[in-house]
């Protein structure tokens, strides 16, 4: 299923009274930092829940149903509070003590079982068609897509009075979040794709002609661990041309450290991937190249910075 630029802006509309309109600041390298950090449930990822629980025509009684790594999770349940729904979480044993905090925090009912999110999802699918909850997935829905593509419509608007953005560097997981921003800026700035060498989901997925199972490990994991790239951002950035890019998990550590030190903004691992793209050396801007990064999640243990 193909997600536009016309479903984005729809999504936007839908879910303008639920989401921030996250800032964007001046960064080092001459960069804009997108600070979705900052939004509700500390990640993008309401923009995408919020779309598919207001997207559907009616809600069933069991309410909705997700599988997550944990920030996902923390969105379907953020959105379904906010909104009255009852929320039930399945994550996977990985999944850091914090986002589970926050999960019960909200209400949602939390089941913690498999390895990676890939298990997790099964054990929610089956769920699902037992309870008839209607289920969010992480990132391979047309209406998740489309909501996650707003953050890339806010960008370019935000951007606009500044010159204008080149190209922007996201981090991906599933793929949810690239798509939609690709989808959403199409033909107005060129994406980046950034994932921990770890996780090369998109990577191997745009190397080999599609979607394919990876092996999942690494300081990305909790965030980023899809384990099999999703097939509408696969299809969508593909059919754009986008590039990929792999960063080492020092690197993101680091950028991660950096974010903490010079702004004061805590972000979890995956939210300084994109960032170490620029700092490792893994993309490297061409002079006057205006470039813009996604700092996307903030879902951390601070004492770990």
């Amino acid at each position: 299923m193909v997600v536009t630029r016309e479903d984005v802006e729809r999504a936007a509309a839908r879910i303008a009274a639920h989401i921030r309109r996250t800032p964007v600041m001046e960064g080092e390298y001459g960069t804009l930092l997108k600070l979705e950090a900052f939004q509700h449930a500390g990640s993008f990822k309401v923009r995408g829940a919020f779309n598919r629980i207001l997207s559907a025509d009616r809600l069933p009684g069991a309410g909705v149903i997700a599988a997550s790594g944990g920030n996902h999770g923390v969105a379907v349940a953020y959105a379904a509070h906010k909104l009255g729904v009852r929320a039930e979480i399945f994550v996977p044993e990985i999944c850091a003590p914090v986002k589970v905090e926050g999960l019960r925090a909200l209400g949602a009912h939390v089941t913690q079982t498999g390895l990676i999110f890939a298990e997790a999802y099964e054990a929610s699918a089956k769920r699902a068609a037992e309870t008839g909850a209607l289920d969010i997935h992480a990132y391979d829905q047309a209406e998740v897509v489309a909501g996650q593509g707003t953050v890339g419509l806010e960008l370019l608007d935000q951007a606009r009075d500044g010159g204008g953005v080149d190209t922007i560097l996201v981090a991906v997981g599933g793929g949810g979040l690239v798509g939609g921003v690709t989808a959403a800026v199409a033909g107005a700035a060129r994406i980046v794709a950034v994932e921990p060498e770890r996780i090369p989901t998109l990577h191997q997925a745009l190397a080999l002609g599609g979607p394919v199972q990876v092996d999942v490990s690494g300081v990305g994991a909790d965030a980023l661990g899809a384990s099999r790239a999703g097939r509408i951002g696969f299809d969508i950035v593909a059919a754009a041309g986008v590039q990929s890019v792999l960063v080492g998990d020092d690197a993101i550590v680091e950028a991660r450290q950096e974010l903490w030190r010079a702004y004061r903004i805590a972000t979890e691992h995956a939210g300084a991937a994109a960032l170490a793209a620029l700092r490792s050396g893994a993309y490297v801007p061409e002079p006057g190249e205006r470039v813009a990064v996604i700092i996307c999640g903030a879902n951390t243990d601070p004492a770990t910075l």
